[in-house]
Formats: structure tokens, sequence, C-alpha cells
């Protein structure tokens, strides 16, 4: 795809992001468009926004579980950046005007305090490398209209990042089981949907490892004090104003937030 083309991308996406608005799906108006060009647009919509002054705090994983890379026709996850304007803690709202279609997704957020560059990072690496792991909440929301997504448009989207909460509690891995701790999300006090930590890649530090690699192969390394969403544990779940969501997982501790 022409340098042009991925650069008008770039920044029509970086416009709809600022302005509140949805595009026609990206694969719609450009049927050769590949993951690799699609990672190149995610390149330019990033470098606007970090022009505007926004700095990267962390990555995200997506399509970790089976079941959406079906979806997707992909056998692989996607990344996406994640930087200080997405955060927020344990407990706060988050006005609905930040936000186009959201979709809550509960997962288990790893923070590093050590620098991982592929190749060759194992799990054992990912779990020496954690400081501690948290209950948080990924905020998806598409700028494609209606969720109409190929891969290639949700990763020209940054991975359909919108923000994210992370919980208050860090917790040593040592002192959880990844693979088996449960997942429960409650929206407005009901279960809206429930998981496990196997669900991202088998082991959530599995998801870890797979982006360090992926990084490192493009000479980009996970940063010390870097924050890691490791993918959904469960289900999507639809949120408004008004709406109130927990994740609580299973040795590890909870995390909510509620939209106004």
């Amino acid at each position: 795809m022409q340098a042009k083309i991925i650069k008008q991308l770039g920044d029509a996406l970086y416009d709809a992001l600022t302005a509140g608005k949805t595009l026609a799906p990206l694969t719609s108006r450009h049927e050769g468009i590949t993951v690799d060009d699609a990672y190149a647009i995610q390149q330019q919509l990033m470098k606007r926004r970090l022009a505007a002054g926004e700095k990267v705090i962390g990555k995200k994983i997506g399509v970790t579980s089976q079941a959406v890379m079906d979806m997707l026709g992909v056998g692989q996850p996607d990344f996406g950046w994640l930087t200080d304007a997405m955060v927020y803690n344990e407990g706060e709202s988050i006005p609905m005007s930040r936000l186009i279609q959201p979709k809550a997704e509960g997962e288990i957020a790893f923070v590093l305090k050590k620098t991982l560059k592929g190749p060759g990072v194992s799990v054992a690496d990912v779990l020496a490398a954690t400081d501690g792991v948290m209950a948080c909440f990924e905020i998806v929301d598409s700028r494609i209209e209606n969720w109409k997504i190929k891969i290639q448009d949700t990763v020209a989207d940054n991975a359909s990042c919108g923000v994210f909460v992370l919980g208050d509690r860090l917790v040593d891995v040592r002192d959880v089981d990844l693979i088996t701790c449960g997942m429960v999300l409650e929206k407005n006090g009901e279960i809206a949907a429930t998981g496990a930590g196997a669900a991202a890649m088998g082991h959530p530090a599995n998801a870890v490892a797979w982006l360090a690699n992926t990084l490192g192969a493009h000479g980009i390394a996970l940063e010390a004090g870097e924050v890691v969403l490791s993918g959904s544990l469960g289900i999507m779940v639809p949120v408004k104003a008004g709406d109130n969501l927990r994740v609580t997982i299973g040795g590890i501790g909870g995390c909510s937030v509620r939209f106004v």
C-alpha cells in the first residue's frame, strides 16, 4: 500500500477518534489492505496521538481467544499501544463523551519491573520480569462503524483500544495460579461474563511472551515500568451511561468502574 494512503487512513482514524465519530471499514474502502499495512496505519495514528502530547505507558494484546481468532479469520493475536491519556484508576468514572461504541472486557494486567525484548522470551522470562499483576478493565471502542471489523480494521485502529481501568491491588505472580484463576464480570449487580486465566492463549503470560517476541522482531521492547494488558478472559460487555461494572479475578482482586 502506498505511503500516501497509509498516512491518509491513519489521519482519518485520528480525526474520528478526536471527533467521536466512526468511519466505514477500511477493508471496504481498500480491498487489498494487509495486516502489515494495518500496522503501518496504526503507527500513523499513534504518531498523531503522541504529537498531541500523549505518552506511551504500555501495550495491549487482543484477539487472544480461539473463538475471536476464528471470527476474524486469523491465526494469531494483535497488539496496540497504551498511553497516559487512556488510563483510569479503580472506582473512577468514565465520561461517555470520551467513547463512541464501548464494550468492557475483564483482563489481567501485568506491571513490568524488567525490560522484555524478543526473540526468545519465554513464559518464565515474563514471570521473572513482572512486578505484579492486577485485575483490570479494558474498555474497547472501535472507530469503525457498528463494529464491522476485520482483523485489518481493528489493527489499524490501535487494536480497538479505548481506555483501561486498573485495580488498586498488585499481586505477586508467585501467589496466584494465572491459568485457573476465575473471572466474574458484573454489570449493575448481575453477572454479565465469566472466564478464567486460560482464556488468554492458555496462560496470560503466553500472551505477554508472544507480544515481547513479536515486537522484538521490530526492535521494540516491553519496557520496565510498562503495563501490559494480556487479553480478555470473557466476552465483551456493551456499556452505556449509568452502568456500574465490577470485575473480580480469583487470587488477584477486583476492579470497578462506572460510566457517566
